[in-house]
């Protein structure tokens, strides 16, 4: 019965983030805004001299858009759990937690409903930036198969990195600390394989861009998509992901247990 009353109690809580999600959709229009203009910026105005340095005089911007686009996908999960730790850090300071405390709910179900909300926030940014790349030029080859398993890829990276927010969510002190904690992880595309090669980086960039956690998600996206060789990337790529869930979840659990018993 126990589990029965937290997975209710944690619909009740999910409906309450999607309908917070309908009440205020300019948030969602502003996360899923930002990666729009990157991959219009990138695509449009350093596209081609990026592709020709890619493919050299028959690279150009079709090349590069077809390099990018999994990139800038990565960054609209990025940009999705920005708002996720904003939305946390709002029910923390504004005193609905204290309320949630005197009502006979499963204490679990508040972090979930914002986890599951946020998943799903995340999926249709997924799907309009992925439109938008179709309509600048970006051109898969992936199988429905490959479709299938990109999709499935990108929920494990989202419910990852959304576990991970929620805790820095609860970790900030007020809202406009919350909406920078989040900011390394718009960055790290830039400093992994996201924009360019890794091979053209300096030694010591060149290495922390091979090994930063971003850069097997982002090879692994680019494989399932366009077929290139994933190699190791995958299996790399959802370690990286189960250990960034783990510990963003046991991180959540901990801070929301200790300021509830306060």
């Amino acid at each position: 019965m126990t589990t029965t009353y937290a997975l209710r109690d944690s619909a009740t809580m999910l409906r309450r983030n999607l309908k917070h999600m309908l009440r205020y959709p300019s948030m969602t229009v502003m996360l899923v805004g930002m990666p729009i203009v990157f991959l219009l910026l990138f695509v449009f105005v350093f596209g081609g001299t990026l592709g020709n340095g890619l493919g050299g005089p028959a690279g150009g911007r079709e090349a590069y858009v077809n390099y990018v686009a999994p990139a800038i996908i990565l960054m609209t999960v990025t940009a999705t759990v920005q708002g996720t730790a904003i939305s946390v850090a709002m029910d923390m300071t504004e005193g609905i937690i204290a309320r949630f405390r005197t009502m006979a709910i499963a204490r679990v179900s508040v972090l979930t409903g914002h986890v599951l909300g946020s998943v799903i926030q995340a999926i249709i940014g997924l799907a309009v930036v992925t439109g938008v790349a179709l309509l600048v030029g970006f051109r898969p080859t992936a199988s429905p198969g490959a479709w299938l398993a990109t999709a499935g890829f990108l929920v494990a990276v989202s419910f990852a990195l959304v576990w991970l927010s929620v805790a820095l969510g609860q970790a900030s002190k007020s809202v406009e600390t919350a909406s920078n904690l989040p900011m390394p992880l718009m960055l790290l595309p830039f400093l992994g394989s996201g924009f360019v090669p890794t091979d053209s980086m300096p030694a010591g960039l060149r290495w922390f861009a091979q090994y930063q956690p971003f850069t097997p998600i982002i090879e692994t996206l680019r494989g399932l998509l366009m077929g290139t060789p994933i190699g190791d990337n995958g299996i790399i790529a959802l370690g990286w992901c189960a250990a960034i869930a783990l510990g963003g979840y046991l991180w959540a659990k901990k801070l929301f247990n200790r300021q509830t018993a306060r």
